[in-house]
């Protein structure tokens, strides 16, 4: 039993059994470990404390940043989805790397509503209120945990692929509603921190900054973790055509024995 077990394991490459770690991504680790460094000395010790909300601001350079990327990761997968369905060549690296944002952006989605929660509750005294922006942003985090689970439903790859996709393609539609719910109902949730109603930029310049790192910061984080969890999905899939191919093979010995 143990010997099957480990046969598909040991036939891949050993360089593959090393890690998804390359140049590029060991580049990227140290510039992210960098920026956020630097983040954190930026939002916790230069960046001035706000006039109204005081100190409780500086949650604000991490709120903004998962939630954009978090956005940005589910417009990723949505992309990757459309070229996987609506290209001739049907690539399995598109849907590998729809499933790896979109597990990135859940991730990201739910620091953004953890720390929501603790502003919450130091600026309206309540972690949690049915008002629109949250309602609306708790329904894609629920849509896009959907998603996953349907990525798991069993099946070929490309039945995966194809299902994943077009689901992909549609919880996508959320986000307008979720970023412009301030707008369209009458929300608890403050509108825009940089820009005011004009257009024009009404924020300290320091705590500018300090956003700005934080959106560089979280964009690296992203797409370190991007990189790695396509490659680790990839080898995922191989290790189970492997599997399966073993199955095959065990099953055809048991006919020749009988």
């Amino acid at each position: 039993m143990t010997t099957t077990s480990t046969e598909p394991i040991a036939d891949v490459p050993a360089t593959r059994r090393r890690g998804t770690g390359t140049r590029v991504t060991q580049v990227l680790g140290v510039a992210t470990v960098v920026t956020m460094a630097w983040l954190v000395a930026f939002g916790l010790g230069f960046s001035p404390a706000d006039r109204d909300q005081d100190d409780a601001v500086r949650i604000l350079y991490v709120h903004v940043p998962t939630i954009w990327l978090a956005y940005l990761a589910f417009v990723v997968t949505a992309v990757c989805s459309g070229l996987y369905l609506f290209t001739k060549k049907h690539s399995l690296g598109f849907d590998r790397v729809a499933g790896a944002s979109a597990e990135i952006g859940v991730v990201f989605m739910a620091v953004t509503l953890a720390v929501g929660m603790m502003w919450g509750r130091i600026t309206w005294g309540v972690f949690w209120q049915w008002d629109a922006r949250l309602t609306t942003t708790a329904l894609l985090f629920v849509s896009y945990i959907g998603y996953l689970a349907v990525r798991n439903l069993g099946g070929s790859h490309d039945q995966r692929a194809k299902r994943s996709a077009v689901v992909g393609l549609l919880v996508v539609l959320e986000i307008p509603l979720v970023h412009f719910s301030v707008r369209m109902w009458r929300s608890l949730h403050q509108e825009a921190s940089v820009l005011d109603t004009d257009g024009d930029i009404d924020m300290d310049g320091l705590m500018l900054f300090s956003l700005f790192v934080g959106v560089v910061a979280f964009t690296l984080l992203y797409v370190w973790l991007l990189l790695h969890r396509s490659r680790a999905l990839a080898m995922q899939d191989v290790l189970d055509d492997r599997g399966l191919d073993a199955a095959l093979e065990a099953r055809r010995a048991e006919g020749v024995t009988r």
